[in-house]
Parts: structure tokens; sequence; C-alpha cells
């Protein structure tokens, strides 16, 4: 069983630094949105995996979108019907705007009726009409796409269904089943990437990748974290011993590369998505989760964001929050005894603000969640994620503070 430190979480911390360092030092930038951002260029976010799962505690997280959004990507699925039917709508946004454009620009074409859908009419369409899911739902060759099957080429085969007697096949390359067969096969190369930022086809997705590309590192492990890292049920002394009961014998460490990063909404969820990512790709290939690195380019907070930055910071409480906290927790009768214990001494309260884990901010970090995958691999060839579930990923422990409400800019 691997050991969680989930007393360390220095997440939400760096989280909430960084969206000091924006209101500090961003510069005014307008964007594609029309919302206008402040902006800083090039930050990095560094998580040790053992320190718990990479979901933000300051805030309330929407874990079941966060696996529903991967899992989409992992199946090579560019159409948001997948999103709509198990209730995910990030991208709702992306795909109305799309069909807006295509409104106007192509006047009514094969599935809409007369009048334009409203956003939840285009929404329910989507989910209930399986034929207006397949014109207007696709998002173009995004994510899902490139991971899966990037293009590298048509070919024409005979096909005497059809009425032109061909058809065409198109080839591409599985990226992720490369990653994970290279990993098995060879753990220490340097080429151990997966890329979505193909310029051939920019212009032909609803929008272009934010976060472009990710690589993955791998090391031995000693014998000795191999040994304190998990516990198994008999005494292990040897590599030997560790590899008769299956245990992992590497490390894995995952980096992405982010070129936009909307900072309020968009990076703890990419913080998440690429921790999930990192352990399925661990699990798939043995090996054990170690370090997780975002590499930012323009880290942006939008206009609209503001206040809802500054109350995700938090501010310190003061005595009379702190010590009403304090009486809350203890009851008044038991504050009141120990206040008369103290007295005496000239004591202060500090122990009993301590053991009621009395917080000093209003949104000071919890410890970090653990991350359960019911999965098993069994080193089998294929990497199948349109096989697997929502339900299949599991977090234990999660307390966080309350959701803070902000608009998506599209």
């Amino acid at each position: 069983m691997e050991k969680i430190n989930v007393k360390n979480n220095t997440l939400d911390k760096q989280y909430q630094d960084l969206l000091q360092d924006i209101l500090d030092n961003g510069v005014e930038k307008k964007d594609r949105t029309g919302t206008g951002t402040i902006s800083v260029f090039g930050r990095q976010i560094r998580h040790k995996m053992s320190e718990g799962f990479p979901l933000l505690t300051s805030k309330k997280m929407y874990m079941k979108g966060i696996v529903t959004e991967l899992l989409w990507f992992l199946r090579g699925d560019t159409n948001i019907k997948y999103l709509v039917d198990n209730d995910c709508h990030i991208w709702d946004g992306d795909a109305y705007k799309n069909y807006e454009r295509r409104w106007e620009t192509e006047g009514k074409f094969l599935s809409p009726p007369v009048n334009k859908f409203t956003k939840e009419e285009f929404i329910n369409e989507i989910k209930t009409n399986l034929m207006v899911a397949k014109e207007l739902g696709d998002l173009g060759p995004i994510y899902g796409k490139q991971w899966r099957s990037w293009h590298t080429g048509w070919d024409v085969v005979e096909d005497k269904s059809k009425e032109a007697g061909v058809r065409r096949i198109e080839y591409g390359i599985d990226q992720i089943a490369n990653l994970i067969n290279d990993l098995k096969t060879n753990p220490d190369s340097r080429r151990l990437m997966v890329n979505a930022w193909n310029v051939g086809e920019l212009d032909q997705m609803i929008l272009p990748p934010c976060h472009y590309g990710f690589q993955v590192y791998t090391r031995e492990l000693s014998l000795e974290e191999r040994i304190k890292t998990f516990e198994p049920f008999v005494t292990l002394n040897t590599h030997e011993e560790c590899d008769n009961v299956g245990l992992p014998k590497r490390a894995i460490s995952l980096m992405w590369n982010q070129r936009s990063v909307d900072t309020f909404l968009g990076l703890p969820f990419n913080i998440a998505s690429y921790g999930l990512l990192l352990e399925i790709i661990a699990k798939a290939v043995n090996m054990v989760p170690d370090e997780l690195i975002g590499n930012l380019g323009d880290v942006h907070l939008y206009s609209n964001h503001i206040e809802q930055a500054k109350e995700q910071i938090g501010r310190v409480l003061t005595y009379d929050e702190r010590t009403e906290m304090l009486k809350e927790a203890m009851g008044i009768e038991n504050y009141k005894n120990a206040i008369k214990e103290l007295m005496p001494f000239g004591g202060g309260m500090s122990e009993y603000y301590e053991a009621y884990k009395i917080p000093n901010r209003t949104r000071e970090p919890f410890p970090l969640p653990k991350l359960n995958i019911l999965l098993h691999f069994n080193n089998e060839p294929s990497f199948t994620p349109e096989y697997w579930l929502v339900d299949d990923f599991v977090l234990e422990n999660y307390q966080s503070h309350p959701s803070i409400k902000a608009t998506l800019s599209n």
C-alpha cells in the first residue's frame, strides 16, 4: 500500500502565491474574448505526488468533470456529446460559439430548425439528437485527436457498398499507446513525449491547445525507497524479494507545457488533470508517481476574476474571529475553564488553537486527498480508456473550502 504524506500541502500555497504574484506584478493585456486580463510570463508549479493528489483545497473542485474530460481526451474523442452525456459542460461555450459562427456564415445547414438554437437548446439537442451531435458537436482535431491519432495521411480502398466504389481511410499515430510501450521497453528514453500542437491542423481546431504537450521521465527506485514507500505483508530485504511481490522498480514524473493559463478557473483543473494522467500512466506501467511539474507561459487573471482570486488567497483572521472559532470548537464551558486554568500562570491559548486546528487565514489549505484507481491493467498490451468509467477513480478524504463562482470566458 503506497504511503501518502497528507500533512504537507504546499500545492495550495504555491497556487495562492501565484495568484498574488499576478495581482502584484501583472500587466494589463487585451485578449481574444474581449474580457481583458492582467498577465505575467513564465512561471512554474511543482508538486510531489507523495504529498497527496493535487486537487486544490482552498476552493471546492469538481473532480467528476476533471475525470470526464481526461477520459474524453484519452478516448481520442473530439465531440462534446460524451462530455454532455456525463454532465461535464466545460466545452459547451466553445462549441456553441462555433455553432453561432457557422450559422452566420453557412445559414441553415443539416439539422437545425429554421430558428437558431439558444445555448440551452443547443446543448439539449447535442444530448438527444445524434444527427445534430454529429454535425455540430465536433470541435475539430483538438487534444484527443492529436494524442490518439496524429494525422499522417489518407489511403483509398475499394468499398462496393458506396456509390463511388471507394472510401478514404485516415492513418494516424497513437502517441499515448506509443508512450506506454516505450515506458515498458525503454524507460530511460529522452523521447517520452506527447504533443498536441499540430501546426498543420491548428486552423481546423475550435481552440488551439492551451496545454500543448507533456513529457515523462522515469528513474530507478532505490531499495530503501521500494521498501519504505510500500507496506508489504512480509519483510523485504532485497530487490529480488521486492520483484517477487510485484513492487514497482521505477518512479515516474510528468511535466506539461502550457502557453496560455486561465489561472483562476483553468489552472486548478489542469493541475489535477495532469496529476490524474500521471497516476493512470504510472499504474498502467507499474511505476510510482513521483513529481508533477507545470511550465506556464502567459499566466493571467481575467478582469472579472480579480475579486475571486483575492478571496481564494484569503486574509489573516483577526484575534476575535479565531477566538470565536475556538469557542465553537471547544464548547463555551470548556473554553471558560481553559481560560481560568491559564490565568494564574499568565499563559496563552496557543496550544488550544493548535490542538483544535484553528486556522490563521480564511482560506488556509487542508491536507490533500488521496486517489484510488480501481482499474487493473495486469500488464495488458492495450490501453483502452473507452471501457473505463468515471467511477473507476475514487477520491478519498477530500476536504475543501467552499467553491467560488466565476464566469468562464470563451
